[in-house]
């Protein structure tokens, strides 16, 4: 019964989390497209793709930071602590967003995008809750669960998005602020009180001295931050632009991108909610060969036409979900003793920087053409599962000898 509260309660945490988050999605693409220039997408005279790109990249920048701080934080202070202040924040931080909307100031809401993205890096905090509490086959099951709850989010946020825009542009952000602070309430409320630590560190020592980043040094954790920053290359460069590729191709408006991202985000939670299972195959195997298939989604995507494109954005939701499980897992178990929030804030910020990387590379690129920079991303996510079958055969060299050893 205690498990079944913990897991219930932080799919939950996930859910009204990726919400909040994912409003802003399907309104920001047409507020930049529009034709007639405003003090919003006309800042200071500069091309609205370009804001465009900075808008996409401010948010990431503040998950980058959060996210390389939430999880090891999370270690010395607790889990409930962190989850609970960070989604009132993440709260206080669409609040502004909105009312930058407004009064049309750009400033006020990078300001705002970026606050909002530092506070929701928490997403390692929930993940590295489970992996503390749960063991063996039901923690896998849990993570693929909670990635699952994470992608419901991303499927009815824009839902709500553009269900609410009628009522104005402000009014999705208004929706999220209170989702979040209902976030709040239920880690106050379900979440299990833990011990407090008897370190005296200060919070700054512990930023400092214990940021995921610092993981790094480790050759096997150098290894992994390179092949998933090359795959997750690939998945920004399809989730920032696969939007703007709507608009463009087919100038669709902020319902219908809302409705084909129903499509894409349906496909993970459903093979979440049945990933997870035991397998014959070593996971890096699997996960090598869910990166192939991402690459060969994106590049459809970029070559394809309406019909085609909008076949390969759903079907993306298959291999990407079964691949962020299987992963995650692995690196639970292999990499568990540099601390549970650590690893999971570092494939977090990992994803991050994939997202500065892509909305910085990508804001250039699409003033050439859209397409680019999706071609250029299937291109990492292929390099990236080539690397990791590489990887996989150097550590079944390195392993065996190991185990005989201890055997």
């Amino acid at each position: 019964m205690k498990n079944v509260i913990l897991i219930t309660a932080a799919c939950l945490l996930a859910l009204l989390s990726t919400i909040g988050a994912s409003l802003p999605y399907p309104i920001l693409p047409p507020l930049f497209a529009a034709e007639a220039p405003n003090a919003f997408n006309n800042f200071m005279g500069l091309p609205s793709k370009l804001l465009f790109g900075l808008a996409l990249t401010i948010n990431p920048l503040g998950l980058l930071i959060g996210s390389a701080l939430l999880g090891p934080l999370s270690d010395r202070y607790g889990r409930r602590p962190l989850l609970m202040r960070t989604a009132v924040g993440a709260a206080i931080g669409h609040a502004i967003t909105a009312w930058a909307l407004v009064i049309q100031s750009y400033p006020l809401f990078i300001v705002a995008r970026f606050i909002t993205g530092l506070l929701e890096g928490n997403g390692a905090v929930a993940r590295a809750m489970l992996a503390d509490q749960l063991q063996g086959p039901l923690r896998l099951r849990a993570m693929s669960w909670l990635n699952g709850a994470f992608y419901l989010g991303w499927l009815v946020g824009p839902i709500l998005a553009g269900a609410t825009l009628v009522w104005g542009v402000t009014v999705p952000f208004w929706i999220a602020a209170g989702a979040l602070m209902l976030v709040a309430v239920l880690a106050a409320v379900g979440l299990p009180r833990e011990t407090p630590s008897l370190l005296t560190t200060s919070w700054w020592q512990v930023a400092r001295d214990r940021h995921s980043l610092n993981l790094l040094r480790h050759e096997e954790l150098r290894t992994l931050f390179i092949v998933q920053l090359a795959l997750t290359c690939g998945v920004a460069s399809f989730y920032e632009f696969y939007p703007l590729w709507l608009v463009e191709t087919a100038h669709y408006n902020a319902q219908a991108i809302a409705w084909v991202n129903v499509g894409l985000c349906g496909t993970m939670t459903i093979t979440s909610l049945l990933a997870g299972g035991p397998s014959r195959h070593a996971p890096l195997l699997r996960a090598g060969w869910y990166a192939c298939a991402v690459a060969l989604a994106i590049a459809i995507l970029a070559m394809g036409n309406i019909w085609v494109g909008i076949t390969a954005i759903v079907l993306f939701g298959i291999p990407n979900a079964l691949y962020n499980t299987v992963l995650q897992g692995w690196c639970a178990e292999r990499f568990s003793a540099h601390g549970q929030g650590a690893v999971m804030g570092l494939l977090s910020t990992t994803f991050c920087i994939a997202n500065i990387i892509v909305a910085l590379g990508g804001s250039l690129l699409i003033l050439i053409d859209t397409r680019l920079v999706l071609v250029v991303g299937a291109l990492c996510a292929a390099w990236s599962a080539w690397r990791m079958h590489g990887w996989r055969r150097h550590l079944n060299a390195t392993d065996a000898p190991e185990l005989k050893a201890a055997a």
